[in-house]
């Protein structure tokens, strides 16, 4: 049952105490009195979003964006003459796609949801979206990379068609794959590869022999070697690591869980198997997974989606991506993670275009509202029908940039997460070199 968190003062110690609860309704319009309340027209935003499981690192800063709405939206959300009470309600997906989709349901036919954002892999953004589509619910997502997004929807992926009322905003595996590509073209290797993906949405897009890794990586001159799909959450990595060895493999590379990298690359340590490389998506995104490495997590690289080095401000509290990430440490007194900017911008763009839609209470207004998106906001501008997506995509995709980074172990014992390479987002200021495994 879904308990209703009363309206507070955002402070930072309802912030901390927020933070240590998830899948709970959080209302946004919190400050106004309860006369006001009780008059005013509500709007409600849904949001699911993997608050347990192994995907849970995605998850970890939303108590904290959410804090910061509730605050900005303290009287309310002005759309016309009208001026509404905003809702923001919030479903654990547990880091499983059924789940995702009936919380998603459940939001939609129970809780009349007038907008849905949802974040955290395909394993969620995908079921969340297709529910969204069929029950004709405008849906922003984000933190997937777009042809995960987009074909793990299509009936027929050959002939793939666009969507009504669901939005996406990410980078694509040709920005990951540049990225990458980039950071190993800075070291001397035989360009032999060992692809790590699982049997789910990403590591099928990720490893798809047509439009993922391996034709892109083939036409930079490396070989993948993919020894095929493993379950997610598996306890033995001796036959993928027994081919990488056999192709004598100096870079690895995949899409992997957390602790089924933890799994790998300490199976790879005892069996005697070290590349010069390893540059993995998903896994080591965040401090506290490599952390758990030691010694033998410096210099594992991933891509940087964002940081605070990032030059983009917030379109409605115009905080900068250094301020959001020191106000989120500072609250949390966790290091800051690539997700934090994209939740931040999915309520960006949720807010923005309910204040643009002719009636915010319609979704096929407000779905043209988020259709018609053009906004400036921490993670860049998000702006549909694009040029650099293909034309089957265009209308639903907006592609954001990334850079590729590398995990560098201090004296103090903790890892900093470097930019290495930022030919695929100048923007980024580089903060050194990469570097061999040692």
């Amino acid at each position: 049952m879904r308990k209703r968190i009363l309206p507070c003062v955002v402070t930072r110690r309802t912030i901390l105490q927020a933070s240590a609860t998830t899948g709970v309704a959080l209302a946004a319009g919190s400050l106004a009195t309860p006369a006001v309340l009780a008059a005013s027209p509500i709007l409600k935003i849904g949001y699911v979003t993997p608050a347990t499981g192994p995907l849970a690192g995605f998850a970890e800063a939303d108590n904290f964006n959410i804090g910061l709405f509730r605050a900005l939206l303290k009287d309310g959300l002005k759309v016309g003459r009208k001026t509404y009470t905003v809702e923001i309600l919030v479903k654990d997906s547990q880091s499983n796609p059924n789940r995702a989709a009936q919380v998603a349901k459940d939001l939609i036919v129970q809780d009349k949801i007038n907008i849905m954002i949802v974040g955290g892999t395909p394993e969620t953004c995908v079921p969340v979206s297709t529910q969204c589509e069929i029950e004709e619910v405008p849906c922003i997502s984000a933190n997937c990379p777009w042809q995960a997004w987009f074909f793990g929807r299509q009936s027929n992926p050959a002939n793939p068609q666009p969507f009504n009322y669901t939005y996406h905003f990410f980078w694509g595996l040709e920005d990951i794959i540049a990225a990458y590509t980039n950071m190993w073209d800075q070291l001397s290797t035989n360009k032999q590869v060992g692809g790590l993906f699982p049997n789910d949405v990403d590591g099928n897009a990720w490893g798809d022999p047509k439009l993922g890794l391996p034709p892109a990586l083939g036409a930079k001159d490396y070989k993948i070697n993919d020894p095929g799909r493993y379950q997610d959450l598996s306890d033995d990595f001796t036959a993928q690591i027994t081919a990488f060895k056999k192709g004598d493999a100096q870079i690895v590379t995949g899409v992997m869980l957390t602790p089924d990298f933890t799994t790998f690359w300490n199976q790879a340590q005892q069996q005697g198997f070290r590349p010069k490389i390893a540059t993995v998506g998903k896994a080591i995104l965040f401090p506290v997974s490599v952390q758990t490495l030691g010694k033998s997590g410096h210099n594992l690289s991933c891509e940087v989606w964002w940081g605070p080095d990032h030059p983009f401000k917030s379109s409605l509290n115009g905080m900068s991506c250094k301020q959001l990430s020191d106000a989120y440490m500072a609250s949390s007194g966790k290091p800051w993670t690539p997700p934090i900017g994209f939740t931040h911008g999915m309520l960006e763009g949720a807010i923005e275009s309910l204040k643009r839609s002719e009636d915010p209470t319609n979704s096929n207004a407000t779905a043209k509202a988020v259709a018609s998106t053009d906004l400036q906001t921490i993670v860049g501008r998000i702006k549909f029908n694009q040029d650099n997506v293909p034309p089957f995509a265009r209308k639903n995709v907006c592609r954001t940039s990334i850079a590729g980074g590398q995990w560098r172990l201090g004296a103090d014992g903790k890892f900093t997460l470097v930019t290495v390479d930022n030919q695929t987002a100048p923007e980024v200021p580089l903060g050194g070199k990469m570097e061999p495994l040692a």
